[in-house]
């Protein structure tokens, strides 16, 4: 079943060439994150996002790099009444930045990819923001599950709704091949797809079916 959601949302939305590196999308370019650089943006990008819509993370994200502070090092030494004011626009500021530090910190003396169980033991990093930065700046087969994938799932009958992240995530995993391109899009898919049916009004199963996705 969760073959052919992807497959229908593919076909109505197109490929959406997450997770966008200054703004900048790149469908069916998965050589993106090309550098450290880049990939230490992604993982910024993940932590601001938390609770926040991505207008605001790129107004964050903007603020950084206008100051010259999109780096390890810089957010390392940067001032922490500092940095609130710069990724302001992004909510929960006081957190996000201590978040954004302790995440640096582990950043700079980490050698290679890290496993989910490092990234979990950072304060600030939940299992999505784990995931997220796994998927998308290290290229791991790992599934996001956010609030817009259970959604869709509860109402398809797949879920009950109350299941815990990880019970999603593995179901999501044993059906779909563990390839990160296809989690990629996949969520990214459900995230386009929500803009269009979750955000505006309830949203129930004959909604979803009736959008001809299924038929």
């Amino acid at each position: 079943m969760l073959a052919s959601i992807y497959k229908k949302l593919l076909e109505e939305y197109d490929y959406q060439g997450w997770w966008p590196v200054l703004n900048n999308y790149h469908p069916r370019d998965y050589n993106t994150p090309n550098n450290i650089n880049e990939v230490f943006e992604v993982c910024v990008g993940a932590i601001l996002t938390q609770n926040t819509n991505w207008n605001n993370v790129m107004k964050a994200l903007s603020n950084l790099v206008n100051a010259g502070f999109l780096s390890p090092e810089k957010i390392k030494d940067c001032n922490i009444r500092t940095l609130k004011k710069l990724i302001t626009p992004a909510g929960y500021y006081n957190q996000k930045a201590g978040y954004l530090k302790n995440f640096t910190e582990f950043f700079i003396k980490k050698i290679g990819t890290p496993t989910r169980e490092e990234l979990l033991n950072i304060k600030g990093v939940g299992k999505e923001t784990a995931d997220s930065i796994l998927l998308y700046a290290y290229k791991v087969p790992t599934f996001v599950v956010d609030a817009y994938t259970k959604r869709m799932l509860e109402s398809l009958g797949v879920i009950k709704g109350s299941e815990d992240y990880d019970v999603v995530k593995d179901l999501i995993e044993k059906e779909l091949p563990k390839d990160y391109k296809l989690f990629q899009e996949f969520h990214a898919l459900i995230v386009e797809h929500a803009k269009h049916y979750y955000s505006k009004k309830p949203y129930g199963v004959n909604d979803f079916l009736n959008t001809g996705f299924l038929k």
